[in-house]
């Protein structure tokens, strides 16, 4: 897999720690991109260090099954996304503007003590070497589903799509971009992290797509919740 102007063949060229930006609600998934506004200073450290080193950056959900004590510190879910960092820009006011671009998700494993402001974690990514594969999987997927549940969605919420652009994406890129751009929680998003394939992650977003519409069709407000 090609990310800006690093290849990534295999495992064996990714790092085996990461610094983690943990962010509630942020799903980055291989070959999408997510803008972010970055303005804590620990986290503009984290910037710095990736600029001056690889330029990857694990993305990360706090622990949507676990109660968290303490915000500054959440403990996080087991499976997060490798960011490289493709587009950097300041802001003139102490922020940055990054990108993100996806390249394979990882399992956290042990968190290092570090002097460092930032978080960093050991990253096993060999259950997700098929992620630098493009379009791996692409050929299972209910995509006539996947298009339907799209549909009622947006007819239920009086949404419109361009749905020549739709129609013309290749699957895994329709897929990812859907699933990033879906309204639900930490919680449904780490499920579409997690899933093992593109076929499953499909399943997932038709899943609970089509459990947000039964609630709203019931005169609930939405907001499927997985249980």
């Amino acid at each position: 897999m090609q990310a800006g102007n690093a290849i990534y063949e295999t495992i064996a060229d990714l790092p085996p720690v990461l610094p983690v930006f943990p962010l509630e609600g942020a799903l980055l998934l291989p070959r999408t991109q997510l803008p972010l506004n970055i303005f804590e200073p620990r986290y503009i450290d984290m910037v710095d260090a990736a600029l001056a080193g690889n330029r990857l950056i694990g993305m990360v959900q706090p622990s949507p099954d676990m109660i968290q004590t303490d915000p500054d510190f959440p403990v996080l879910a087991p499976v997060g996304c490798v960011g490289r960092l493709t587009s950097f820009q300041e802001s003139g006011d102490g922020r940055y503007l990054i990108t993100l671009q996806g390249v394979t998700r990882f399992a956290i494993g042990r968190e290092l003590d570090t002097i460092t402001s930032f978080r960093q974690v050991e990253c096993d990514f060999a259950a997700f070497a098929h992620d630098l594969t493009t379009g791996v999987g692409e050929e299972d997927v209910d995509r006539h589903g996947l298009l339907k549940v799209l549909r009622d969605y947006l007819d239920a919420n009086n949404l419109e799509a361009d749905w020549q652009s739709v129609s013309e994406a290749e699957t895994e890129v329709l897929v990812n971009a859907l699933c990033m751009m879906c309204p639900y929680g930490a919680q449904e998003k780490q499920a579409l992290l997690e899933a093992r394939d593109l076929k499953t992650r499909a399943e997932t977003l038709i899943a609970i797509t089509e459990m947000d519409l039964a609630k709203t069709n019931n005169g609930g407000d939405g907001g499927t919740t997985l249980q």
